[in-house]
């Protein structure tokens, strides 16, 4: 979690460069930081640090929803068949992207990368290396407006296939819990049945000290990530077929040998089939 860090930026457009604010730590450069990635400033590692020094074990919960991640979609493009994605608040390229997963398993898989951070903007490039037989492309589009992320996302995806919805660590950034719910039930209206949605998100449930880290974090002028319960959760997935196990933590949702954190941890998440 040391690896060495840029504060800045690598090359792309100028006017997009200049949009990023390097003076408020941000969680996707924060997040990108407890993966061990480059792609933060001093800002965010100090942000990152404080976080960890009220709870430790914050840098589990980054790499637990990270596997989660990379389980759920190996799940989706395996067993499930999904040959679309939409991957809505991608943040920050690191390892086992969900291209990069999909595609492994079948190459002639479709992703739509979707954010509207200007450093993820500069980074574009690195996730749009996808397979010659698949597609793989970025739409800088807001997770507020659902209507213009699914209008651009029909360029690259047949919305009359089923698609994989992922909202990997991004609902908390939605604070009233009905906006949330609203708007992922917005993402999902289009989607044919068939169609799946992973998603996971933090809780304060087994960790109070992880309520108290995020409440300092909130107080810095960052953009606010709200922590909800685990029913919270769960009623993302209301009128979806839950896979089993259904919303557990996430190193408990179809563990395998890569699994390297605690099993009762404070990142929830499930994945629902639309019927």
């Amino acid at each position: 979690m040391d690896s060495p860090a840029s504060d800045r930026p690598e090359p792309g457009n100028p006017d997009v460069r200049q949009k990023i604010d390097t003076s408020v730590p941000h969680s996707a450069r924060i997040w990108n930081y407890w993966l061990g990635g480059k792609d933060n400033f001093a800002v965010d590692r100090a942000a990152g640090d404080q976080y960890r020094q009220v709870f430790p074990g914050v840098v589990d919960v980054a790499r637990a929803s990270r596997q989660f991640l990379v389980r759920t979609i190996t799940f989706l493009a395996g067993e499930a068949g999904i040959r679309q994605f939409l991957d809505v608040g991608t943040g920050l390229p690191t390892a086992n992207n969900t291209h990069e997963v999909a595609q492994r398993i079948a190459p002639d898989a479709r992703i739509v990368y979707v954010d509207n951070d200007p450093l993820v903007l500069v980074h574009a490039r690195a996730l749009l290396v996808g397979t010659p037989e698949g597609r793989t492309a970025y739409i800088d589009a807001n997770l507020h407006d659902p209507a213009a992320v699914i209008a651009e996302a029909g360029k690259t995806l047949d919305f009359q296939q089923p698609i994989g919805l992922i909202l990997s660590g991004v609902m908390g950034h939605v604070p009233d819990y009905e906006t949330a719910r609203s708007l992922t039930r917005q993402l999902l209206a289009p989607l044919p049945s068939g169609s799946y949605l992973s998603l996971n998100d933090g809780t304060s449930l087994i960790s109070p000290e992880m309520q108290k880290a995020q409440d300092d974090y909130n107080d810095t002028g960052a953009t606010p990530y709200t922590l909800r319960s685990p029913d919270q959760i769960a009623g993302f997935f209301e009128g979806l077929e839950l896979v089993e196990p259904g919303v557990v933590p996430c190193p408990q949702w179809r563990p395998d040998d890569k699994v390297d954190t605690p099993a009762d941890i404070d990142a929830f998440g499930g994945v629902g089939r639309k019927p």
